[in-house]
């Protein structure tokens, strides 16, 4: 059984798969996301997160995509590159897991966005400018006028992030993928920056796909969250219902490692033993050899099915 969609859902996904060669890296997950909501994408790092991501945008060169992936009445996967082009910015943004790696190093910050804005909009470049300035102040970036004329490297972390994310957000995006926004950032810009995005989810409606292992963000900005092990989601649910009962046996695992406050000093952080499945060792369920539940049922892969309203599970020995 597919997630089901929420009502009037601004992306519709199905059935996508990734694969590089013969490497699995996502295999047919489908999701929804509807216009205003958050939904976050969880899971260890290799599992396929930023890969979908990638895959919705159309920026993995020499990977073969299956699927459908409709937004506003077209599918992404279908698009010609023309077509996909004038959609990148305008329709679907994403901010980048590193922005010291996405912004150009040897152009003003200034000239980058002005960029964005002229693939897609019919400004002035007076007008571009003044919109770039805007932005800048909209996300929190204090003198913008002074930060136009910065080159990344006179920015710090934090600010660069927040560049992206006005990079992202200037033609006033759909939909917005948000990859690991707050990576190797302390804890007060990382609050900062949470803070900007769900202000502007909150003024445009836009809806939003989270990336992150972060599971206090996750618990503080989404809606609805799907956990994804190996390629495969294991688990989508409400964000209040997967943290109050988690049933797949992976999402127990990932909740259990959350270090807690009234744990003792020396008392050891919980892991889930083992690692992850390769891609390319398919049969049956992924997360079996690292399952306390494991039963010769695993030997077929699991389906999502629906164990409440909203909540879905692939695992043969849930409840």
């Amino acid at each position: 059984m597919n997630a089901p969609a929420p009502a009037l859902p601004l992306l519709e996904v199905e059935g996508l798969s990734v694969a590089f060669g013969r490497a699995l890296a996502v295999d047919g997950i489908s999701f929804a996301v509807a216009r205003g909501e958050t939904l976050g994408l969880v899971g260890e790092s290799g599992c396929g997160k930023s890969t979908t991501a990638l895959a919705l945008m159309r920026l993995l060169a020499g990977a073969r995509i299956a699927g459908a992936a409709r937004l506003g009445g077209d599918d992404l996967l279908a698009l010609d590159e023309g077509a996909m082009r004038e959609r990148r910015g305008a329709d679907i943004a994403m901010i980048f897991q590193d922005p010291g790696t996405a912004l150009h190093p040897m152009i003003r910050v200034g000239d980058q966005i002005v960029e964005a804005l002229h693939a897609h909009l019919p400004l002035s470049e007076r007008e571009a400018r003044e919109r770039a300035r805007a932005l800048l102040g909209k996300v929190g970036i204090a003198a913008p006028e002074e930060r136009l004329a910065a080159y990344p490297h006179e920015m710090s972390g934090g600010m660069c992030q927040r560049v992206m994310i006005a990079m992202a957000i200037a033609c006033s995006p759909r939909l917005l993928l948000a990859d690991e926004p707050t990576t190797a950032l302390d804890v007060t810009v990382q609050a900062q920056i949470l803070d900007v995005l769900r202000d502007l989810v909150t003024e445009t409606g836009m809806g939003v796909i989270l990336i992150t292992h972060d599971l206090g963000v996750v618990a503080g900005m989404t809606d609805r969250v799907a956990v994804m092990y190996a390629g495969r989601i294991v688990e989508l649910a409400p964000t209040v219902t997967l943290f109050a009962r988690p049933v797949h046996p992976y999402t127990s695992g990932l909740l259990d490692c959350i270090p807690r406050l009234d744990s003792g000093w020396d008392e050891p952080v919980p892991a889930i033993p083992g690692s992850v499945q390769g891609a390319m060792d398919l049969p049956g369920c992924r997360f079996a050899p690292r399952c306390p539940r494991a039963s010769a049922a695993c030997a077929e892969v699991p389906r999502l099915r629906e164990i409440e309203p909203g909540h879905l599970v692939a695992c043969w020995n849930a409840p």
